[in-house]
């Protein structure tokens, strides 16, 4: 397995990732937003596995030889694939920091589907902008209305200090999200390949 110039930090910025792509065939770049994410647009060579699969089969995930780049739309996906791939084993492991944001922002090169979905990110702004100004309105008929807004607000609050998001773990869920594309045995099978593969574009 090539080693060469692997970073010393888990977390990577996109420079980083573009010198580490041209120095070794071998790194692996592992894509854990939704399917429907990833099929709007992803880096080439890049695999997917929601965060939820990869929960499913991080033993095997953990596994792999190569090393592999963590990636989402903002990092805060990758960093808990992280937390979860780190505590089963798996080591030359790193993130991508900003994600998919700070990837196109700084001109990286990305393979555009035929599909268009909102980012996750931008999905949960619009659910909770939108029940906490529901809850408002209807607070004026129905006074205990504004404590739904309360508990948005604190669901958000909670989501940012935990780095968790429980509601775009339920909206990842909706067929919107999903794909039927996740072929886990045949990902592994790609990722544990000596050289790279070129992965679903």
């Amino acid at each position: 397995m090539t080693t060469t110039n692997l970073p010393a930090t888990d977390v990577i910025n996109p420079a980083m990732l573009r010198q580490l792509r041209l120095d070794d065939p071998d790194i692996r770049i592992l894509d854990v937003r939704t399917g429907g994410e990833f099929e709007t647009v992803h880096i080439p060579g890049s695999y997917n596995v929601p965060l939820d699969t990869l929960s499913e089969h991080v033993r095997d995930l953990a596994d792999v030889d190569h090393p592999v780049v963590l990636v989402c739309q903002s990092g805060g996906r990758a960093t808990q694939a992280h937390e979860t791939l780190a505590a089963a084993g798996k080591e030359t492991l790193h993130i991508l920091e900003g994600g998919m944001d700070a990837w196109q922002t700084t001109g990286g090169d990305v393979v555009h589907g035929d599909t268009s979905r909102w980012a996750m990110d931008r999905q949960v702004r619009l659910v909770a902008g939108s029940l906490a100004l529901a809850a408002v309105a209807v607070s004026a008929v129905i006074p205990g209305a504004k404590w739904i807004a309360a508990g948005v607000a604190a669901g958000l609050t909670y989501s940012a200090v935990s780095n968790t998001c429980a509601m775009a773990t339920m909206l990842s869920k909706l067929p919107y999200n999903r794909t039927d594309r996740c072929d886990i045995a045949g990902v592994l099978n790609e990722l544990n390949q000596t050289s790279t593969a070129a992965a679903t574009s």
